[in-house]
């Protein structure tokens, strides 16, 4: 008996003294922006000691005692140009890209959100709905509602994305209504005409349930993307009021007669007007079906999205776009998209952050006329089966492949030129996110739990640390 009982004590005693071990190392992935480092695992032998003075040296502090918002994931838009280029791929080459991209198993880097377009984007070859008929006529009864091109290559790619992490979000926006349900009949600008909304409403909800049958989960759409600018080809104007009226008389209530879990998202563009969705929250009526506000960033600062979490604590935040200008230029895309939507974004209570958009080819296609994108730099770039990995890509592998879905976001203080974010994910883990700001290097400690460890980063680096 006491043998036994001397075994378990040592035993106890050696899964204690591993775990603290295990503990007290830091995991480092670091990038720089010189690109001489890509996204890579370092061998620095990082490890926590107890917290002692260091003069002259900047401390960040984490606590996890201070929690914020939850994580739903960090992600990219599969545009339909995106899963175009991604189908002409060899059987073996997509398949070994879509696993780099969406595999979360320690090698890859785990991507957990997408954001669709429903119908297509500016990034489709060609504009389409999925109700489109001859002029002149309308389809009230959505009998002529098809999936059509997305058949062929959206919906075949998020059928393999998902049979890799099934358990990715995807948010689902459209660019334009039908252009018979529009007040110009054009698929640029107009607006929807008040007698289609209901119709428009019912298309929401075919649309989630079509994909639905094809095995496709819709967490969340937006009611249109970019509402206040008509110009992209497609696009459609929505003012405030507008989107009020609708998400209150219409798609609110065909959702919940419907039993739809799929979240209801205003906005959806610049964060220079946080006005739009505060004064549709200030609806009492169409505040109830929303479940949060998303943004871009081409206009205003990510600071402003604070303001409506400030007005309205109990509503979410999302950021769904943001672009990397052809040809890119890697030592300031990296920074400026790490500070401001990484760092930035989910500082100012963002659940998820989402790059515009996946996949272009070397020149910069597909992307519609009359007002489509030729400029926008894919998060990598496709040629046949030639892979090219470009700033966003890395932007999002910083924090996607290791804040994982359900991590919460914890305190953390900013020092010097040091910017940072941390999570608690849950597993326990802690993950910090820092990017040097400076032009040298600096050195840094961190502090955690009356434990703290010592690094550095040259200027204009970013490291995601993890213990």
């Amino acid at each position: 008996m006491k043998g036994n009982l001397r075994t378990i004590i040592f035993c106890t005693l050696l899964v204690f003294l591993w775990q603290s071990a295990e503990a007290q190392n830091v995991q480092l992935w670091l990038t720089n922006s010189d690109k001489t480092v890509l996204f890579q695992k370092q061998n620095d032998n990082l490890h926590f000691s107890p917290a002692g003075e260091s003069a002259n040296i900047p401390m960040i502090n984490v606590d996890d005692q201070h929690t914020f918002q939850t994580i739903d994931g960090f992600g990219f838009a599969l545009t339909g140009g995106s899963a175009m280029l991604i189908q002409q791929m060899s059987s073996h080459a997509r398949a070994a890209l879509l696993k780099e991209l969406f595999a979360d198993d320690g090698n890859n880097i785990g991507t957990s959100y997408l954001r669709i377009s429903i119908g297509s984007s500016d990034l489709n070859d060609h504009v389409f709905s999925y109700d489109d008929i001859p002029e002149g006529q309308t389809d009230t009864g959505l009998t002529k509602f098809d999936f059509g091109p997305d058949r062929y290559d959206v919906i075949p790619v998020l059928k393999d994305i998902i049979s890799i992490n099934p358990n990715i979000k995807i948010l689902g926006s459209p660019w334009s209504a039908p252009t018979w349900m529009k007040t110009n009949h054009d698929t640029r600008g107009g607006s929807l005409k008040p007698e289609y909304y209901d119709v428009y409403a019912r298309y929401f909800v075919r649309y989630i349930t079509e994909m639905q049958k094809e095995g496709i989960h819709i967490d969340a759409i937006t009611m249109q993307n970019e509402p206040l600018h008509p110009g992209n080809n497609p696009s459609m104007l929505m003012y405030a009021p507008q989107q009020a009226l609708f998400v209150k008389k219409y798609l609110g209530p065909v959702f919940q007669a419907a039993k739809l879990n799929t979240k209801i998202i205003i906005y959806d563009h610049n964060a220079d007007r946080s006005d739009y969705p505060i004064s549709i929250l200030n609806d009492p009526e169409a505040c109830n079906y929303i479940d949060g506000s998303a943004f871009h960033l081409y206009g205003g600062s990510i600071e402003a999205l604070s303001d409506v979490h400030d007005a309205y604590p109990k509503k979410n935040l999302y950021f769904t776009e943001q672009w990397v200008g052809a040809p890119g230029n890697f030592s300031q895309d990296l920074p400026e998209h790490i500070n401001k939507l990484i760092i930035g974004a989910t500082r100012n209570w963002c659940k998820n952050v989402i790059e515009w958009n996946l996949a272009s080819d070397s020149k910069y296609n597909p992307h519609t006329d009359r007002g489509g994108c030729n400029i926008c730099l894919g998060a990598i770039t496709i040629q046949g089966d030639t892979i090219m990995r470009n700033p966003a890509y890395y932007v999002i592998a910083h924090a996607a492949k290791l804040v994982r879905p359900g991590s919460v976001r914890i305190a953390s203080n900013k020092v010097l030129e040091l910017s940072d974010v941390a999570f608690k994910r849950p597993d326990g883990k802690i993950v910090l996110i820092v990017i040097n700001n400076g032009l040298n290097k600096q050195d840094f400690n961190v502090w955690y739990r009356d434990r703290t460890f010592k690094s550095s980063l040259n200027g204009g680096s970013v490291g995601t640390y993890m213990w």
